[in-house]
């Protein structure tokens, strides 16, 4: 059972009773669980399977370990189980739409006995929901509109491509009416691998002005409602945006409040509640409601005396510890990168020369770069074969020449077959300066079998690194199943790197792998895998994911000088 599915079963399990109106405090234990385990790089069953204690994990109790076990043992939890007989499980579909928390979901289902959407839908439409007390025509009309955009659902956008919208409205709104600050907030700030929809956070002499200047945007598909200072539209591309605007001196609170994530903003308001005081995007109240921080974000992190987080790392995996200690890392930033070891050119797949790929890189200010081709392992790109490498190594060299200060390694990216092996002839694995493994075929093999695989190549002499180590394409393939901990042992103990694929479908490593490769010592690169020479400018996003894994300067080699970086590659 993987972790995903246990977490599941704590969020139902805490959603359920929250409809019913049990114990808030119970209610928060299963809901952080599930944070928690949603989180976690190491298996929860395995844990289980080999008896380890589960209480050393953060937020995992006695009563809550004891619960794992049994999902783990039995595949469901006999409280989940029971509770599905008192309330029904359809409620929980309730809770994904904007205005219907816990008591509003509870109230609907004791008072008009709905139980599904289509049910809920006609309520609305014949308005009965109106008519409960606390509702009123306008919560029903959030609702009603709330069911249709349900089928946008699990719609999710890659960063990548919702970086273009959220740019160009930023522009857009920076010209609006009495405008004074705009921001794009929520899992974008963030820098999330993909992101559901756009929350912006603005402020304005005149939220009227500002909403009535942002519904003009010319690319808005459909306006779900337009209020006097926020309101909700969906693009051409069918990607929803949500503004908000606020007076200036809440900005700051309502940006930290709109930015998440949900765990952080939970934690900060408990972190809050404990010392006698209220936070909501407003601010930070005391008993008397006096506002003792809203403008900025660095004003409310530094009253409770936190060093300022930023949004990479706001996801409650110790960071607010971290601020209290002055701990934070300095993150990593796209100008520290001086060079990219992973691309293509026509010698295998990619679309460019290696000529046009050098100078692009040149131009990006790096000091060496690595052309890096596929092998001919795979029939379908036509990689560099025994007879193509003299020519390889030669156009490399000649490209090299046509450049001051400027390296070129010859590299190749090697496939990393079912036993371990390496593709390519070890002739052509002597002559290179770098030897990136990957994995390309295979990828459902059994969790031991994979790990082996992987083990077998790292202890291969002529390999540097691995990359883009699960193989996984975000939304299409899931990653291999390997076990990270034997993994990552085995980069650390043959002195390996492990690639953060910058290409946008990729991302891989994920964030919180790649925080547990970096608390194994472990040394990255951040490559863009172009295979074009505007797929150069993807580095950024690998930038991103190494952000999130809480990464700096240090952990990563390509930010390394080029005379730093020979020293290291002949000491390989």
């Amino acid at each position: 059972m993987t972790n995903k599915e246990i977490a599941k079963v704590f969020e139902d399990l805490a959603n359920l009773l929250d409809i019913k109106g049990e114990n808030p405090f119970k209610i928060r234990a299963y809901k952080n669980a599930a944070r928690v385990i949603s989180s976690l790089s190491q298996s929860l069953e395995e844990m289980v399977k080999e008896g380890k204690d589960l209480t050393t994990l953060p937020s995992i109790g006695k009563e809550i370990a004891k619960k794992i076990e049994e999902i783990v043992k039995n595949g469901r939890l006999q409280k989940l189980e029971e509770l599905k007989k008192e309330i029904p499980p359809s409620l929980l579909d309730f809770l994904a739409i904007e205005g219907l928390g816990a008591s509003r979901v509870r109230e609907i289902y004791n008072k008009l006995h709905i139980t599904t959407l289509e049910e809920l839908q006609k309520a609305a439409k014949e308005g009965k929901i109106a008519a409960l007390p606390g509702f009123g025509k306008k919560t029903q009309e959030k609702i009603a509109k709330g069911i249709t955009l349900l089928k946008q659902e699990g719609l999710r956008f890659l960063y990548a491509q919702a970086e273009p919208f959220a740019n160009e409205l930023k522009e857009y709104l920076k010209l609006a009416p009495s405008i004074i600050n705009v921001e794009i907030a929520g899992s974008f700030r963030r820098k999330k691998e993909s992101v559901g929809d756009l929350d912006i956070v603005a402020s304005a002499k005149s939220g009227q002005e500002v909403i009535d200047y942002f519904i003009k945007f010319p690319k808005i598909e459909h306006i779900i409602n337009a209020g006097t200072t926020r309101s909700s539209v969906v693009l051409t591309n069918s990607l929803q945006v949500d503004l908000r605007v606020v007076e200036n001196i809440h900005f700051g609170s309502a940006l930290h409040y709109f930015t998440g994530s949900k765990a952080h903003v939970i934690k900060l308001r408990e972190i809050a509640q404990d010392l006698g005081l209220k936070i909501n995007e407003y601010g930070v109240f005391d008993k008397n409601n006096n506002n003792l921080a809203s403008k900025s974000e660095k004003d409310i992190y530094n009253l409770f005396g936190f060093d300022y987080i930023e949004p990479e790392l706001r996801e409650d995996r110790g960071e607010f510890e971290a601020a209290k200690n002055h701990t934070l890392p300095k993150l990593v930033e796209l100008s520290d990168i001086k060079g990219d070891l992973h691309m293509h050119s026509t010698f295998s797949d990619g679309i460019n020369s290696i000529e046009q790929m050098a100078k692009e890189a040149y131009n990006l200010g790096y000091e060496y770069i690595a052309i890096s081709d596929h092998d001919n392992t795979l029939p379908l790109v036509k990689g560099v074969d025994k007879e193509k490498f003299k020519q390889y190594c030669q156009e490399i060299k000649r490209v090299e020449s046509l450049f001051d200060n400027f390296k070129i390694f010859k590299a190749l990216e090697v496939d990393i077959l079912e036993d371990g092996s390496l593709g390519a002839d070890i002739e052509i694995l002597e002559q290179l300066d770098f030897v990136l493994g990957a994995i390309h075929t295979k990828f459902k093999l059994p969790k031991e079998k994979q790990t082996q695989r992987l083990i077998k190549a790292l202890q291969n002499p002529y390999l540097n690194a691995i990359v883009h180590p699960t193989g996984r394409l975000i939304g299409k393939r899931e990653a291999i199943d390997i076990n990270f901990a034997q993994f990552f042992k085995a980069i650390k103990d043959n002195n390996k790197l492990l690639e953060i694929n910058s290409q946008p479908s990729r991302l891989d490593l994920n964030d919180i792998l790649a925080k547990e490769a970096k608390e194994y010592g472990i040394k990255f690169l951040i490559n863009s895998d172009a295979h074009s020479i505007e797929q150069l400018h993807y580095i950024k996003y690998g930038i991103n994911q190494a952000r999130r894994a809480w990464l700096e300067k240090d952990d990563i080699i390509n930010t390394q000088s080029l005379n730093n970086f020979l020293k290291y590659t002949r000491m390989k």
